[in-house]
Parts: C-alpha cells; sequence; structure tokens
C-alpha cells in the first residue's frame, strides 16, 4: 500500500518599497540599466512581492534557504534568476519593457510589478496577449476560498485531510457550479510501483504542478463528496490582490517544483500563492518540519485572512444523518429498495404513513446515489433512481433538522506531542520521555479528528529505570488504525499497520526489535462504543531470538469508548508464531484530556512469550503542540 511504504520510508510587508519616479508613459527599450539604476534593482529585488512572485525560500523549510523553490530553469530569464532575485529583476525589466513583447504575455504578475514602481503605462499594456486574456476571462475573481476535504485514511494522498482553493464568481452558493478549483500535486505515474512512490514521495522525486479546473468535477473526481466532509474558509482578499494571484497563476502554467510529502506538499504550495497576493501576512515565517494541512487553516487564521467557515457533509454522513430518523424496520426496508424498487409498490412500503415514505424513499434514494458511482450497471441505477425519486416527489417533505457540525479541524489538539510519564513493569520503576511527530491516535482528544482513526509517525519512547539502566523502548516508524464502524447501507473494512522497532518480549526478557504488524478487520457501533475484532499478522526480527526472523498470525480485538472528556481504550491480541511459540497481550487505556493541548494518559498493559508474562503500569503527562 502506498501510504504504508510512504510512512516507513521515512513516516512580509504588502507594504513595499514606495514607488520610484514615473519613467515613462510607455517604457522605453534599452538595457535595464538605462530603464532603472542599480539602486532601485536592489531595493526592488528585496521586496517582499518580487521575493514572493520567484518563491524565493525564506527560510521556511530546511532545504534551499535563499533560492526560489522553482525547479524549472524555463521559469527564470536569468542564468542565476532561481539564486539572485536583482539579476532577475533586471532580466525580466529589459524582457517586459518592448510594448509588444512576448515577455509580458508570459509573465503578467511580473509586469504589474514592475510597472507599477517604475511608472511604466498598464493601459493596454497585455492587449496583445491573447491567449492570457482568453484565460483570464474565463477565471472568476469575485472571492477565494480555502477548501479542506477531511482525512481520509482509505485514501493515500489524504490521510491528513487536502487543501484546495476554488475562484468564485460571487459569494452565493449557486456560484460554485462555475468556480475554478486550483490544485497542486505530484505528478506521479500509474506505472510507478508503491516502494518506489514512497521513496520518490519523500526525496523530493517527482515533479509538482499547479492545475485549475472546473470545481464541480474535481470534488466529484477525488470522490471527496462521498467520504468526506468539507470545510470551506472563504478568504478576506480584495480585488487587486485576487488579481495579483491569478495573474501569478498564469505564470505557474506547466511550472515544475519537487514534490516533498511532509513538507513542500500541495498545503504549503498554495499557502506560498496566498503568500504571493499578500505578503504583508507574512504567512511563510517560521520553520516547518512538517506542513499538514490542518497548519495551513491555522496560518491563515491566524494571519487574518480567514472571513467565516462553512461546512458540507459528505454525502455517506448526510445518508446516515437521515437513516437514524428511521426505525429498524424502517432502515431494513430503505436498504432492500436500494435493489429493490419494485417494494416501492407492495404494503410493506404504502401502509408507511406518507412522512415516513417520503424519509424511507430519501434513504433508498441517497444510498443508490452514493453506490452508483461504483455501479457500473449504469442504465438499472438510473432507472431505479429515477423510481424512488418519483416516491420522494409524491409524498410530503418532512423537516429534517441539518446535519450538526462536527468540532472544526483547526480546533484539534496540536500536531506534535511530547510526554513524560512514570510508570512500573514487574516491579522495576521507570520514568519515561516521549515525542511523537505526528499525528494523532485513537485515544486522543476527539474533537477536529474523525472518532476511530489514527496516524503516528516518529514515536520515539526512552525509558530511564531505577537501577540506572536507560533504553530505547520504543520508535514506532508509523501506526494507521482506521476503525469504522459498519452500518446499514455501507460496510467498510477497518484495518491497522503499524512497524518499527520495540522492546519485544522474548523467553523471560525483552530485546529491542524490529517489527512489521498489521490486518484486515470489521467494527461496529453500540451507542458511544466502538468494538473491533482484527486478523492480525506479524514479522519481526529480534538478534538474540532462533531463529532471528519470526512470523505469526492471530487475532486482535477490543473496543473503544470515545466521550467528549474521557476516551476509554481495550484491547487483547494472541499471536501464535511458525517458529513454535505464542504471544498474548491485553492493554487498558483510558485518556482524560485538561485542555485543548494537555491530556493525562494512563494504561496497564500484560505481555507474556509462551508461559512468561510481565505487567506494567504508566501514567504519562501528554503535551501537544
Amino acid at each position: 500500500m502506498r501510504f504504508f511504504l510512504l510512512f516507513v520510508l521515512c513516516l512580509a510587508g504588502l507594504g513595499l518599497s514606495a514607488p520610484g519616479p514615473a519613467r515613462a508613459a510607455t517604457a522605453p527599450a534599452g538595457s535595464a540599466s538605462t530603464l532603472a539604476d542599480a539602486a532601485t534593482i536592489a531595493r526592488l529585488a528585496d521586496a517582499p512581492r518580487w521575493q514572493a512572485l520567484l518563491h524565493y525560500n525564506p527560510g521556511a523549510t530546511l532545504r534551499g534557504v535563499g533560492e526560489s523553490y522553482v525547479d524549472d530553469k524555463d521559469f527564470f530569464l536569468a542564468p542565476d534568476g532561481a539564486s539572485d532575485a536583482a539579476h532577475e529583476l533586471a532580466a525580466s525589466i529589459q524582457a517586459l519593457a518592448a510594448p509588444d513583447s512576448a515577455a509580458r504575455c508570459r509573465y503578467p504578475a511580473r509586469y504589474k510589478f514592475i510597472a507599477k514602481h517604475l511608472g511604466w503605462d498598464t493601459r493596454d499594456a497585455l492587449a496583445h496577449c491573447t491567449a492570457y486574456q482568453d484565460w483570464r476571462s474565463r477565471m472568476p475573481i469575485g472571492r477565494l476560498v480555502m477548501v479542506f476535504p477531511a482525512a481520509y485514511l482509505n485514501s493515500p494522498s489524504s490521510m491528513f485531510g487536502h487543501t484546495l482553493l476554488r475562484l468564485d464568481a460571487s459569494a452565493e452558493p449557486e456560484s460554485a457550479y462555475l468556480s475554478r478549483a486550483i490544485n497542486f500535486a505530484a505528478q506521479s505515474t500509474t506505472a510507478d510501483g508503491s516502494v518506489l512512490y514512497a521513496w520518490r514521495g519523500l526525496a523530493g522525486g517527482y515533479p509538482g504542478r499547479f492545475s485549475v479546473n472546473s470545481y464541480v468535477e474535481t470534488i466529484h473526481r477525488y470522490g471527496f463528496i462521498e467520504n468526506r466532509d468539507i470545510w470551506e474558509y472563504p478568504l478576506n482578499l480584495d480585488h487587486d490582490e485576487l488579481d495579483w494571484l491569478v495573474r501569478h497563476l498564469w505564470e505557474l502554467r506547466g511550472v515544475n517544483f519537487d514534490y516533498y510529502f511532509f513538507d513542500e506538499n500541495c498545503s504549503f504550495r498554495l499557502l506560498e500563492l496566498i503568500h504571493t497576493a499578500r505578503p504583508a501576512a507574512d504567512l511563510l515565517s517560521g520553520q516547518r518540519i512538517a506542513e499538514l494541512p490542518v497548519h495551513t487553516i491555522r496560518t491563515l487564521k491566524r494571519a487574518g485572512l480567514v472571513s467565516g467557515r462553512d461546512y458540507r457533509p459528505s454525502k455517506i454522513h448526510a445518508l446516515q444523518h437521515r437513516a437514524d430518523r428511521l426505525d429498524a424496520n424502517q432502515r431494513r426496508l430503505a436498504q432492500r429498495l436500494v435493489n429493490h424498487t419494485e417494494l416501492l409498490d407492495t404494503p410493506a412500503f404504502q401502509r408507511l404513513s406518507p412522512a415516513d415514505r417520503h424519509r424511507v424513499a430519501q434513504v433508498a434514494y441517497q444510498a443508490l446515489r452514493v453506490k452508483g458511482r461504483k455501479n457500473t450497471r449504469r442504465d438499472e441505477t438510473a432507472r431505479d433512481s429515477l423510481a424512488l425519486l418519483r416516491a420522494v416527489q409524491a409524498n410530503p417533505a418532512p423537516d429534517v433538522p441539518p446535519v450538526e457540525p462536527p468540532a472544526p479541524p483547526e480546533d484539534g489538539h496540536g500536531t506534535h506531542l511530547v510526554s513524560l510519564a512514570g510508570g512500573r513493569l514487574d516491579g522495576a520503576a521507570y520514568g519515561e520521555f516521549g515525542f511523537r511527530m505526528t499525528y494523532h491516535d485513537v485515544l486522543d482528544r476527539p474533537q477536529g479528528f474523525p472518532t476511530g482513526a489514527g496516524i503516528e509517525g516518529f514515536d520515539l519512547a526512552v525509558r530511564a529505570y531505577d537501577n540506572g539502566e536507560i533504553k530505547l523502548e520504543r520508535l514506532g516508524l508509523v501506526n494507521i488504525r482506521s476503525i469504522v464502524p459498519r452500518g446499514t447501507f455501507f460496510k467498510p473494512v477497518s484495518w491497522f499497520v503499524d512497524g518499527g522497532l520495540e522492546q519485544t518480549p522474548v523467553r523471560d526478557t525483552r530485546q529491542l526489535g524490529l517489527y512489521l504488524h498489521g490486518g484486515p478487520g470489521v467494527s461496529w457501533r453500540v451507542g458511544d462504543v466502538m468494538p473491533y475484532v482484527f486478523a492480525a499478522g506479524r514479522v519481526e526480527t529480534v538478534a538474540t531470538q532462533e531463529p532471528t526472523v519470526a512470523t505469526g498470525v492471530g487475532a486482535n480485538a477490543g473496543a473503544l469508548w470515545i466521550t467528549p472528556h474521557v476516551q476509554w481504550g481495550l484491547s487483547v491480541e494472541q499471536l501464535y508464531f511458525a517458529q513454535h511459540f505464542d504471544r498474548k497481550q491485553a492493554r487498558v487505556s483510558a485518556n482524560v484530556p485538561v485542555s485543548r493541548n494537555n491530556a493525562i494518559r494512563a494504561q496497564c498493559n500484560y505481555e507474556a512469550w509462551r508461559s512468561s508474562g510481565r505487567t506494567g503500569c504508566q501514567v504519562a503527562f501528554r503535551h501537544y503542540f
């Protein structure tokens, strides 16, 4: 699986310098030195907007500080334009000076910057740029919206959520059908195997590019509206700022950037693009180790760019909301109607009240529409959809309250973690320091995260025992859990995978070993409790174990009880190894959030190798940042 291997291989001012004196109504031909003196070029080259238009790294990421993020020599006019903003400005001034210059059509944002500061004429300056004018006429610039489709663990590129920008003609909801989606993505190919995909995603082997497409087509293509809630954040950019952004977007057509999964990714590039519209917001200040989509939303809010927030539930979420208002018999009838619309004429349906007939038919219709996207029997799906829709319209519509929005993603806890713990293992006391690079486990404070979803990367724990011994307890490279309850209409597969280094029970000791562990399963919901069961497999290598490599299979079962104030977890596992030994583990945990970014976690566990077992308990203070 691509997403698993991807984890295993790793896991300002808008107030620009004051305009120089006007040179001429129309820029004269000549060298850059005759159009602007060296002092002016040096001053303007340091202007935040010019630096933004060249995508210079101000120190936001570790690679190439002071150089351009653009990895495409055709983007620059000077041979050293990727590292010398003054030389690139001088080359741009010279190339853009002539009124009929083709460079003006290639760099409309650069021309606007230079014309503003050198006093060049902007009237009809791009009139000869027919391709740009045609493209621009199809770009709505009423407002810009940051769109956040929530995390979805079964999509490799969207385990942490996703971000894209939407250009609207206006703030009216109907305008979304004419809106344009601005996306940035790695240019991978289906020919790449999973290992190659993972390695290149981490090492920057893929180019990344901006694209502009129909918004409606984009969200359908990615399946956002089926499986994922969508959060929309209108940004308060004015018309001039939107003009800067759209001009620069044209300049980025076909331009390659290195794509890095953790920092220089889609969220970071969109933040860069917004930075060109309002450099004064200083969106790229601060060092980034990992740029997650939720970080982008928080950065925009801190900078004062977010003017509102709208919530759009996924189709599955909206369907479940309606299905929850049916009784058990009505849900079963709706489920049968999805595949047998002839039941609309039977007493089982006709004896319902008109309002209930509407509710049942509406749920069946929505379920069929969601499933129909993956159904190859298009004609039958269309016929059945029409029959159910007629039943919906033939009965009066009862009032249905809107879906209650969950806590927005930016209100969740911080995505990094440090912890301090104290505990005992078989009578030996210890202190433990922990650090987790990212992101969330199934018992962390749930607000802002999907329930039952956990993604952990680079999870480190070091213990100091009372006898002075210091041990690496754990270095988890990846730990993903997708516990998704099965319901009447959808039967998702739950699954888990984890791997890294950990202290492993071997005979009467614990030894550091390398392991890979995971399997598929199922989960249900009973009130606030989610019981689950997995088939489990494990491969491990421990230096002191004979043989060194061991493989085992078995089962893992447990339950989550998630409430706003306390989160409980129970799990048991039994594995039988081909090397003629078995291993048992059991754990009970409780997490108590004391604030948004602080929690107390207590747990007790039992582990055994054959008949040799040990018990341990610990209490930890956890701080998220």
